[in-house]
């Protein structure tokens, strides 16, 4: 048995994982992290503010999910992407999704050679290591359903082949929320493959004060020193995988998401603005982003905070709202803010 002081590390008595010991872990983590702050270092040097997509991008990352983001544009989501590709050393591809796009156009098609007379691959954009596909709800069901095969099988078949994607491999996606016409809404089956959702909101007054003083030029320096290379983040998910998580931890998870689907608990004037709960990919998802959460912070062991700090990412395209919700003008991050003030903390 090994007790830990949580403000330093360990706060609670707990079983030694049978891989490791926490501590020498947690210094091993430490180690491992500092990278990811000087590539973050490196990303703000070109840009201002949007911290929290930054730390979503890095959590994304090293749990090996894709990211949802909603915003207006104008606010850096490509800037943010192309930097990360930049500090990473790895390949960047910007897709813009439109209403007359293909899934060839995408994943890439068979082409005939004359001079040869054979078929030869020609592989599509999806083949880089970064993705940003913007305004993804724009793209007929037929190419957002083979960006998310790509996503999920971390495969492409291009006619009678298949070829696996880089490694890494992270899609952000971006959604315009007042765009409205001549959209594809994402069904819930599909927004569900996404690890995170997050919104991304309008710089402050010091933050665009500092975009003016910094961009308001003809020309304006973006680039971003390579910081850590694509290979360092297979070890990075190796120490994530190896991060301890308490069984109260994991309870505390659970019961989290079991109450959005059991919203009653809660109370019964709270239930009718759940019509759907969040599936068990929830869990999985909110657990290794508390994972990673704790590894970008050097430690070795997850708490509680790292769970609630990501509940709002993981879980609000995971929650159906009613229409009373709607009516009343509930959101799901009003729904998860009040099962998280309701669920115990261990």
């Amino acid at each position: 048995m090994t007790t830990f002081n949580q403000t330093e590390g360990l706060n609670q008595t707990m079983t030694t994982p049978s891989h490791t010991d926490i501590q020498s872990l947690s210094e091993e983590v430490k180690l491992a992290s500092d990278p990811f702050t000087k590539l973050k270092d490196a990303m703000q040097s070109v840009i201002v503010g949007q911290d929290e997509l930054l730390h979503r991008m890095f959590i994304g990352l090293l749990a090996n999910g894709h990211l949802l983001i909603e915003g207006v544009p104008g606010l850096a989501k490509t800037l943010a992407v192309s930097s990360l590709a930049k500090g990473l050393d790895t390949t960047f591809q910007r897709l813009q999704f439109t209403p007359d796009l293909l899934p060839a156009d995408l994943t890439g098609t068979m082409m005939y050679r004359q001079d040869s007379g054979e078929f030869v691959v020609n592989r599509g954009p999806i083949f880089a290591s970064i993705i940003l596909a913007d305004e993804i709800n724009r793209a007929p069901a037929k190419v957002q359903s083979a960006l998310l095969e790509a996503m999920q099988e971390r495969q492409v078949t291009i006619g009678s082949d298949t070829f696996k994607l880089p490694d890494p491999f992270l899609v952000l996606a971006t959604q315009n929320p007042i765009e409205q016409e001549g959209t594809y809404p994402l069904p819930e089956a599909q927004v569900d493959r996404f690890m995170l959702k997050v919104l991304v909101g309008y710089p402050t007054h010091d933050e665009e004060r500092e975009i003016l003083n910094r961009m308001a030029k003809t020309s304006s320096n973006t680039d971003v020193d390579c910081v850590m290379h694509a290979d360092s983040i297979a070890h990075a998910r190796k120490l994530v995988d190896q991060i301890y998580v308490d069984d109260s931890i994991a309870d505390y998870i659970v019961n989290i998401v079991q109450t959005t689907r059991t919203p009653e608990q809660v109370s019964e004037d709270f239930a009718v603005f759940v019509e759907n709960g969040a599936s068990p990919r929830a869990t999985l998802a909110l657990t290794l982003c508390a994972k990673a959460n704790a590894f970008l912070e050097g430690r070795g062991y997850v708490i509680p905070q790292d769970a609630k700090d990501l509940a709002h990412d993981v879980l609000r395209h995971r929650i159906s709202t009613s229409y009373e919700a709607e009516a009343e003008g509930v959101t799901a991050d009003n729904i998860i803010s009040s099962i998280l003030n309701f669920v115990k903390v261990p």
